[in-house]
């Protein structure tokens, strides 16, 4: 009478392997799979064998050889080997594909093509599904020809380095001829070759520059951009004025300031210099401290209303030098001159 199989030695197995799986990788972080890229992957693990094939579950060690058509969407090759021995000697022949005494030592090699699909391509840790189809050759035969294996299940990748990786896989691989459910787990390293990330893949950003603006002579700057060294754009914003002997933003000021912040969400890689200057009138100390104020009464306004990360500004203070404009009498505060120097002046860099 053929053996009834039971499905609770099997389970048994399977669930120290997706225990070990669930602790193996951490929580993901930032990374990704690439698109046209080459993986290859050396591995080893433990193969159980169903019960009515009568064979010891043992270690397998083999490679695959990948490549990643999207950063999703992978086809692969797999070769592995087994050797290992009947399990039961005592046991009398009750089904197809069983091994029985007098064999002994069985060696199995096994081949197949599988597709896999990535969950989480930019992460560092990558889950994937997999399926395919492939033969499995034992030696000493069981029949006359090698038999189909449809393999099927989980996995993950996890990221060491740019192009170097963990791999872990738990697959059914169902030998189709004679029905049987052989689970195989495997821990693998894996190396990369080739490929683009989603991001170095996508076409870069086309930036146009304004040529270079004549000099003229006006109250305020306008927007303009002027080329500088190739790799950067620099960009100037009109300037913001106060009132004499002050460091605090006029309502006309922060009008100015709203707009300019919405440039900036605009464009999140600009790196700002914020440049404060005073008048003539006053010591050097006296004024290089007020045009420090300005500076940073700018930055602040720029971080706590409009959100700007600090680490993108830089407040300096530069006192009454390098004046906009010339004062015949630097004790007239109210000198058209004066005014245009109490001011701070913008400059942001664009990489």
């Amino acid at each position: 009478m053929k053996k009834e199989y039971s499905m609770v030695p099997l389970r048994k197995k399977i669930l120290p392997v997706l225990l070990t799986a669930v602790f193996l990788f951490p929580l993901a972080a930032h990374a990704e799979i690439k698109a046209n890229s080459v993986e290859l992957s050396p591995f080893i693990g433990y193969h159980f064998f169903e019960e009515d094939q009568n064979l010891k579950d043992d270690f397998v060690f083999g490679g695959r050889a990948g490549y990643n058509i999207t950063n999703r969407f992978a086809i692969e090759g797999a070769l592995e080997f087994i050797n290992t021995s009947v399990d039961d000697k005592n046991q009398a022949f009750t089904t197809e594909g069983q091994f029985t005494s007098p064999i002994d030592d069985v060696k199995m090699t096994s081949y197949h093509l599988d597709v896999l699909y990535h969950f989480m391509p930019e992460k560092k840790f990558n889950p994937f599904i997999a399926a395919g189809y492939g033969a499995a050759h034992y030696s000493p035969k069981i029949n006359n020809e090698n038999l189909s294996v449809i393999s099927y299940g989980v996995g993950a990748k996890y990221w060491l380095a740019e192009n170097i990786g963990l791999r872990a896989d738990l697959r059914d691989n169902l030998v189709v001829d004679d029905t049987f459910h052989n689970v195989e787990a495997t821990l693998g390293v894996i190396f990369r070759f080739g490929g683009a990330s989603e991001a170095e893949a996508a076409p870069a950003p086309v930036v146009r520059r304004e040529p270079a603006p004549q000099p003229v002579k006006k109250a305020e700057k306008k927007v303009v951009a002027a080329p500088v060294e190739p790799a950067y754009t620099v960009l100037e914003f009109d300037d913001v004025y106060f009132d004499f002997d002050q460091s605090t933003l006029k309502p006309t000021a922060k009008i100015k300031l709203d707009e300019y912040i919405k440039l900036l969400k605009e464009n999140p890689k600009a790196k700002i210099r914020i440049e404060g200057y005073t008048s003539e009138k006053g010591t050097a100390e006296y004024n290089q401290d007020l045009s420090e104020k300005r500076a940073a009464a700018v930055k602040s306004y720029l971080i706590n209303e409009g959100g700007i990360k600090p680490s993108r500004l830089k407040a300096v203070g530069y006192g009454q030098d390098d004046p906009k404009a010339y004062e015949a009498n630097p004790d007239d505060i109210r000198s058209r001159a004066a005014k245009k120097n109490m001011r701070v002046l913008f400059e942001i860099v664009v990489q």
